[in-house]
C-alpha cells in the first residue's frame, strides 16, 4: 500500500511539474492565436526576448492597461493599448474572437476592439522583435495572407527604430507621438510630436495645440537643432516624403545602444534613450522654471512676471482652499502651472486630484504652512525675491569709476518712467472716454448701460486662463474666447492680439461704437479690460457662432431653411439701416461678411466686429482714406482701388453676403472652369440667361418660394454694381426685399465678377503675395492707390 502511495505522488508531481512547463511555454509565446486568451497575469514575449506585451498597473495605479515595453523589471511601456480606457479590476483579456476580431473584454464593460473585421476571418497576433505587435491574416495553410493592424500605426508616447513619425495619404493615419497625463497615467496628455502640418520639413511640438518647439529644417541627414540625437547618440533619421506618405524614421547602430527610444515626457521634454542611460534631448520648460532653448517657441506671459519669479515644491497646506479649473479636462501639473504663471494674481498651484491632474491655484491673501511630512500636500510656492547684495558692495565700491554710468542709467532709467507715464497718460484717457467721464462699476456691479471694467484676473478666470479649449475663433483683432463669470454669465471675450497690427485706436473704436449703438442685430458689449499690454473686449455671448459656420459646411447649413435665411437677411439689412441713418453716429462698419455674422440661441442676426468702421458726419456722403481695410471680395471697386469709403461701401459688402445666404457658396470660390467666374459673376451669368433659379442652394429644396429667392438675387446683384451710385441704399434695399409690388430696376454688369480682375487688382496694387489668400481674413493694413 505504501509503494502504490509513493508511485501515486510521483504520478502528481509529474502531472504538477508538466503542467508547470507547459503553462511557462505557453507565456514565453510571441503569438496570439485566434480562440486564445491572454489573461492579466500573462505575457507574451517577442521571438529574442526583446519586448513583452500584458496587462501592467503603472506606479500604485489600481486600474490596469494593456502594453508593451523593453523586457526589464524597471521599463515604462513603450506602447498602451487603452490609455484612455484603463480596466478598473483585474478582469481584462487580450483576445481574437472566433470572426477575427482584436479586442480587451472585462467583466460588466463593453469590450474594448483594437481591430474589427467585416466577414470571419482565420487571424493570428505576434509580437515582433522590434517592438511591433501586428495582427495577420492567415491562408489555410497557416501563411500570412495579409497584415490588418499594427501597433505601430498608433503610438502613444514613445517611438521606437523602424516606427513612422508622420502621416499616410491613402489611409489617413497620422503618426504622433502624446504625452503621458501624469508619469504614471497614460491617457492623453497636453503634448503632441509630429511632423509639420503646414509642409515645412521639420519637427513640431504642441502644447494643448498650441507650437511649443521645432526641430528646425530637415538637412540630409537630421534637423538643424537636433544634431545631438544624430551625432552623439548615433540615431540614424531619414526623412521620407512621396505621394502616398510623408514620415521621419530612425535607426539605430547595432552594438551603439541598448533599449533606444525616443519619449515624449508630460513635461514636453523629448528625451532620447541609449547605452543605458537618457539624455534630454528638448526640454523648453518645467513646472518650476523657465529656460528657452534652441527651438523653443517663446510663449506669452503677462508684464507682471518676470524671469525671477519661480515656483518652488513644498510640502504643507494653505489656508483657505483654491479655484479649481479644468477639472473635467483633467489638466496635468504644467499647464496648471501656465495657468499660474499667467494670473498675475496667482501664488500658488497644485494639482487637485491624487493621481496629478486637475489644478487648483491660490490667489493673494492665502498663506502657506510648510511641514516637511510625507502625508501632507505637494504645493508649488512662489518666490520672486532675488538676494543680490553683492551688487549693492560692487557699486559701493566701485561707485566713482562707474559714476558716469551711473548718472546716464538713471537718465535712461528716467526717460523710460516718463515714458510708462506717458502711456499710462493715454490708457486712463481711454478709460475716461470710453466711460464719457462715468465712473466705470468693476467686476459685477454695472448699471443702467455703462460699460463693465473688468480686473485681468477676472478675465483670465472667465476664460479658464485663455486655454485653447475655450477658444471660439480668431479674426483680425484677435483671438475670442467663451468665457464664464462668477455670476455663471457666459460672455465672449476678445483678446487684442499684439501682432494684429492693431492698437489703442481701434480697440478704442471698437469699445465706443458698440458702446454707444444699441440695436438688436448689433451685438452688445458688456464691458472691457485694459491692463498693461492687454486689451480686452467682453460681449454677450452668441452660442450658435457666427454666419458662415453654418452657412458654408454641407451638413450645418441644412439648419438654415428658407424662411430662416431670409430672416437673417432682413435682420443684418436692418442693422445696417440702424447704422447708416438712426444711430446717434453715421456709422460705414467697412468690415461686412459671413464670419462678422453671429447668430443668437433663436439664429438671429447680430452685425459684430466694429474694429474696422468708420464714423462719418452725418451730412457727408463719401470721403476718401489712405488706409484701406476689409476683406477680399467683399471691398466694393471704388474703395479697393480708390480708397473711396461711403455708406455704398457696405451696400456691396450686403450685396455680396445676400448672395451667399442665398446660393450657400463662398464669392471667392471659382464657379466656372475657363473663365474663372467668382460667385458674383456666375450669378450674373446665370440672371442673363434667365436662370437665376439655379443660384438658390439645392438644400432648400422645392418647398422654397422661387419668387421670393429671384428677387433676394435681383437685389443682390443690384447692390454689388460698379458704380457707387447705382446701388440702392439700405432703406431702400429693404422695400425692395419686403414690398414685392415694388418694381426693380433691371442690373447692369456687376464690378469684380471674375477673379482674375481681382488678381490683375492685387498685383498691380503690390500685394502679389496676397493672392493666394483666403477670402475670410480681415486686411487690416493696405495702402489705396
Amino acid at each position: 500500500m505504501k509503494s502504490m502511495a509513493i508511485i501515486d505522488r510521483i504520478i502528481l508531481v509529474c502531472i504538477l511539474c508538466c503542467t508547470l512547463l507547459m503553462e511557462d511555454s505557453d507565456s514565453q509565446s510571441d503569438t496570439l492565436a485566434q480562440g486564445q486568451e491572454l489573461k492579466d497575469g500573462m505575457q507574451l514575449f517577442s521571438a529574442s526576448g526583446i519586448f513583452r506585451l500584458g496587462f501592467f498597473k503603472p506606479g500604485n495605479a489600481s486600474n490596469s492597461y494593456l502594453g508593451i515595453w523593453y523586457n526589464r523589471d524597471d521599463e515604462k511601456a513603450v506602447w498602451v493599448a487603452n490609455r484612455n480606457n484603463p480596466i478598473l479590476d483585474n478582469s481584462g483579456v487580450l483576445r481574437i474572437d472566433q470572426y477575427g476580431n482584436l479586442k480587451i473584454t472585462q467583466k460588466m464593460v463593453d469590450d474594448i476592439v483594437l481591430y474589427s473585421v467585416k466577414e470571419a476571418i482565420n487571424a493570428s497576433a505576434i509580437l515582433l522583435d522590434s517592438g511591433n505587435f501586428v495582427l495577420s491574416e492567415l491562408n489555410a495553410d497557416g501563411s500570412i495572407k495579409q497584415e490588418l493592424w499594427q501597433s505601430f500605426d498608433y503610438p502613444t508616447d514613445t517611438l521606437l527604430p523602424k516606427m513612422k513619425l508622420g502621416f499616410n495619404r491613402k489611409t489617413g493615419l497620422n503618426w504622433t507621438l502624446k504625452s503621458w497625463r501624469t508619469g504614471n497615467l497614460p491617457s492623453i496628455g497636453s503634448f503632441t510630436l509630429g511632423l509639420d502640418p503646414s509642409g515645412v520639413k521639420q519637427m513640431v511640438i504642441s502644447w494643448r495645440g498650441n507650437l511649443y518647439w521645432t526641430s528646425g529644417s530637415w538637412h540630409t541627414w537630421c534637423f538643424s537643432l537636433t544634431d545631438e540625437f544624430c551625432s552623439n547618440y548615433k540615431y540614424n533619421f531619414s526623412y521620407i516624403s512621396n505621394e502616398n506618405e510623408t514620415y521621419l524614421s530612425y535607426s539605430v547602430d547595432k552594438g551603439a545602444t541598448i533599449f533606444p527610444r525616443l519619449l515624449l515626457n508630460e513635461e514636453g521634454e523629448l528625451r532620447g534613450f541609449g547605452m543605458d542611460a537618457m539624455f534630454t534631448g528638448v526640454s523648453c520648460t518645467s513646472s518650476t522654471n523657465s529656460t528657452l532653448k534652441n527651438g523653443c517657441v517663446e510663449q506669452r506671459q503677462p508684464d507682471c512676471r518676470s524671469s525671477h519669479d519661480k515656483f518652488v515644491r513644498k510640502l504643507g497646506v494653505m489656508s483657505r482652499s483654491g479655484i479649481k479649473i479644468l477639472e473635467n479636462e483633467n489638466m496635468t501639473l504644467i499647464d496648471c502651472w501656465d495657468a499660474c504663471f499667467k494670473m498675475c494674481s496667482c501664488l500658488a498651484y497644485a494639482s487637485a486630484n491624487d493621481d496629478g491632474t486637475g489644478c487648483e491655484i491660490w490667489k493673494k491673501g492665502a498663506s502657506f504652512t510648510q511641514n516637511n511630512l510625507g502625508s501632507l500636500r505637494e504645493i508649488h510656492i512662489l518666490e520672486s525675491k532675488v538676494k543680490k547684495w553683492w551688487i549693492w558692495l560692487l557699486i559701493l565700491v566701485g561707485g566713482t569709476a562707474l559714476f558716469p554710468f551711473l548718472c546716464s542709467s538713471c537718465y535712461v532709467l528716467w526717460k523710460k518712467s516718463k515714458s510708462k507715464g506717458t502711456h499710462s497718460m493715454e490708457q486712463n484717457m481711454l478709460l475716461y472716454e470710453l466711460g464719457e467721464g462715468r465712473k466705470h462699476q468693476k467686476d459685477g456691479n454695472r448699471n443702467n448701460n455703462e460699460l463693465q471694467l473688468f480686473s485681468f484676473d477676472t478675465v483670465a478666470t472667465a476664460t479658464n486662463c485663455f486655454s485653447s479649449t475655450n477658444k471660439l475663433g480668431e479674426g483680425g483683432f484677435g483671438p475670442v474666447y467663451k468665457g464664464k463669470l462668477l455670476d455663471g454669465k457666459e460672455v465672449a471675450i476678445k483678446r487684442l492680439s499684439r501682432s494684429s497690427g492693431q492698437g489703442l485706436v481701434e480697440f478704442k473704436n471698437e469699445a465706443m461704437l458698440v458702446a454707444k449703438l444699441q440695436h438688436t442685430n448689433l451685438v452688445r458689449l458688456l464691458g472691457f479690460c485694459i491692463q498693461g499690454d492687454e486689451k480686452i473686449l467682453i460681449y454677450e455671448y452668441m452660442p450658435n457662432k457666427s454666419l458662415d459656420f453654418f452657412l458654408f459646411d454641407a451638413q450645418r447649413k441644412n439648419v438654415l431653411d428658407w424662411k430662416k435665411r431670409f430672416s437673417i437677411i432682413e435682420g443684418i439689412a436692418q442693422g445696417l439701416i440702424y447704422l447708416h441713418k438712426y444711430s446717434r453716429l453715421k456709422v460705414i462698419h467697412r468690415d461686412l461678411k459671413a464670419s462678422n455674422i453671429l447668430l443668437d440661441k433663436n439664429l438671429n442676426p447680430k452685425v459684430s466686429d466694429f474694429g474696422m468702421a468708420r464714423i462719418c458726419g452725418l451730412n457727408e456722403s463719401e470721403e476718401n482714406t489712405n488706409r484701406v481695410v476689409g476683406t477680399y471680395g467683399y471691398m466694393s471697386p471704388e474703395y479697393a482701388m480708390k480708397g473711396i469709403v461711403s455708406i455704398k461701401t457696405d451696400i456691396f459688402s450686403f450685396g455680396v453676403l445676400l448672395l451667399e445666404i442665398v446660393s450657400g457658396m463662398k464669392n471667392n470660390s471659382n464657379y466656372h472652369s475657363e473663365y474663372q467666374l467668382n460667385l458674383i459673376g456666375y450669378a450674373w451669368q446665370l440672371w442673363n440667361e434667365d436662370r437665376g433659379s439655379e443660384l438658390a442652394d439645392t438644400g432648400l429644396g422645392e418647398s422654397c418660394p422661387i419668387t421670393e429667392v429671384l428677387r433676394c438675387i435681383h437685389v443682390g446683384l443690384l447692390c454689388v454694381q460698379d458704380h457707387a451710385a447705382d446701388r440702392p441704399t439700405m432703406p431702400d434695399v429693404v422695400s425692395m426685399l419686403l414690398n414685392q409690388s415694388i418694381l426693380l430696376p433691371p442690373p447692369k454688369q456687376p464690378a469684380f465678377f471674375i477673379n482674375t480682375v481681382e488678381k490683375e487688382f492685387i498685383k498691380a496694387s503690390g500685394k502679389e503675395s496676397e493672392i493666394y489668400s483666403t477670402n475670410d481674413v480681415t486686411i487690416s493694413v493696405m495702402e489705396a492707390r
